[in-house]
């Protein structure tokens, strides 16, 4: 007697490249629009959606560096928010983001304070795009061990004003195989 087919194993995933994350990333302005495809391709979170949890959140002076990156005028403020942005329980992201309050909507700062949206989904609405600054393999200062990307970049709304200055330290846990 021929024994039954057994079913086949599932294929192993194939473990993620750093060049293929980074070309994820370059082909959004949105870091969270990035992160739900790269979730999405490598099986992670169902559904692929990613939350920021807020570590930090605070107004107050900035540098005059920053206030001349972010072309401050006269009365406008910045708030600085710190996340981990995450697709379920795994941490994809440790951001920092410095915006211009006064350049959203009070529903989009109302949601940036008491929801767990991630900055780009909030603001996606004023159609803004994305300035790199820097890409830097491994962590930049600051970024927590473990870091495999750190990029800088300035979000710009469309008559050319900055929105936001960000810095987004990548996790490693972006190229691991996804749980099975």
């Amino acid at each position: 007697m021929i024994p039954a087919a057994m079913p086949a194993a599932a294929p192993p995933f194939a473990p993620a490249t750093l060049e293929e994350f980074e070309a994820v990333l370059r082909r959004h302005d949105s870091a969270t629009l990035a992160l739900e495809e790269w979730c999405a391709r490598r099986g992670l979170g169902h559904p692929p959606r990613i939350t920021a949890e807020t570590l930090s959140q605070q107004e107050g002076e900035v540098d005059p560096e920053l206030r001349a990156r972010l072309a401050l005028n006269e009365g406008e403020g910045v708030t600085q928010r710190n996340v981990h942005l995450r697709c379920g329980p795994l941490v994809l992201s440790v951001a920092w983001n410095w915006y211009v309050s006064e350049r959203l909507t009070a529903p989009m700062n109302e949601a940036l304070r008491s929801s767990d949206v991630p900055f780009g989904k909030v603001v996606a609405a004023l159609d803004f795009r994305r300035r790199p600054l820097s890409v830097t393999a491994g962590p930049a200062r600051g970024c927590p061990a473990g870091t495999i990307s750190t990029h800088q970049a300035i979000l710009v709304l469309p008559d050319g004003r900055p929105l936001a200055y960000l810095v987004e330290c990548y996790t490693a846990t972006n190229l691991r195989p996804p749980p099975r």
